[in-house]
């Protein structure tokens, strides 16, 4: 993982930078086209991500175990915000993963570290694409379901990162 000590804009579009380009490389159609709940399940099973869901206090939890990979989700999560903690548990996995020992991140639970804006921002450009930002007021019309503040955090990271 790249990692950069001194926390300037330049290291933290650089970081951006290097993770966009690890999702690429998996040739999945990630930031080129919204991504689905079967494009998740796709990917979990590609890198043998055991998927639990039932009722939980968060709204999900990557784990390693054992030398095991698990996403858990909340069963009662629909719609754009069962997307986004997907999407955001498997960037995680693909991006903060240790070599060894065990691990657990939990989704909007603490404070917000790098970690966790990556896997944010990894979410959301599954979910809302490059491509999708260049009509802003088309993607609003053609998917109301997505929130105002979600569609402003979108744009914010194109912006910021350029992806």
């Amino acid at each position: 993982m790249l990692h950069c000590c001194t926390g300037s804009t330049h290291c933290r579009v650089a970081t951006m930078r290097f993770l966009s380009d690890k999702a690429h490389k998996l040739k999945f159609g990630w930031n080129k086209r919204p991504l689905t709940e079967a494009d998740f399940h796709q990917l979990c099973r590609r890198f043998k991500i055991t998927v639990q869901e039932m009722p939980l206090r968060v709204s999900g939890f990557y784990y390693r175990l054992m030398g095991r990979d698990f996403i858990a989700i909340d069963s009662r999560l629909t719609g754009n915000e069962r997307l986004t903690v997907m999407f955001h548990e498997f960037a995680h996995y693909l991006f903060h993963t240790p070599e060894s020992g065990a691990t657990a991140s939990f989704h909007r639970v603490g404070q917000k570290t790098r970690q966790e804006t990556e896997a944010d921002a990894f979410a959301i450009c599954s979910i809302i694409p490059l491509s999708s930002i260049a009509d802003l007021a088309a993607l609003t019309s053609l998917d109301e379901s997505i929130p105002e503040s979600m569609l402003r955090e979108r744009i914010k990271i194109f912006k910021l990162h350029g992806i």
